[in-house]
């Protein structure tokens, strides 16, 4: 996909989007007006026109997509890096099986663009391990992806 714009997510990006996965969010700061960026890791594509994401529903995100829903995702995959961007909407909160309350938000995707500079490629994605409880981050792991899932 180097160099192209798509309207949809191109099935190895699709795939991509089907496990958790760490991924950079760019939203307009409600207050300053600049930009915010954010890091995810509860993401999960509902088909190649929606990403689904799940912050706190105290978060930041919340107040900056109410008064300006167009954002940004960055995703590094495939070699190289892309700039998802859309309008987000807040569609509903987990359910009582998930621990602590988020907010469950869906990206409508208007634009996939390969944004890598030229002669360039991706020669290793990042990773990141959970500092907390690992029983307990795998678990909460499991049910805010099947939570997303349902959506």
């Amino acid at each position: 996909m180097a160099n192209r714009v798509e309207d949809r997510l191109i099935p190895a990006l699709y795939e991509e989007f089907l496990y958790e996965r760490f991924v950079q969010l760019s939203t307009i700061d409600h207050q300053t007006g600049g930009p915010n960026v954010s890091a995810l890791s509860w993401v999960h594509a509902k088909d190649e026109f929606t990403i689904l994401f799940a912050v706190d529903h105290r978060s930041r995100i919340i107040t900056n997509l109410e008064k300006q829903p167009l954002i940004v995702l960055n995703i590094i995959a495939n070699e190289t890096s892309y700039s998802i961007s859309g309008s987000a909407s807040i569609i509903g909160q987990s359910s009582s099986d998930v621990p602590i309350v988020l907010s469950i938000i869906k990206l409508t995707i208007r634009e996939v663009r390969d944004v890598m500079f030229y002669g360039a490629k991706i020669i290793s994605e990042p990773k990141f391990n959970k500092t907390y409880d690992e029983e307990a981050a795998k678990k909460l792991d499991q049910q805010v992806m099947t939570e997303l899932k349902q959506h």
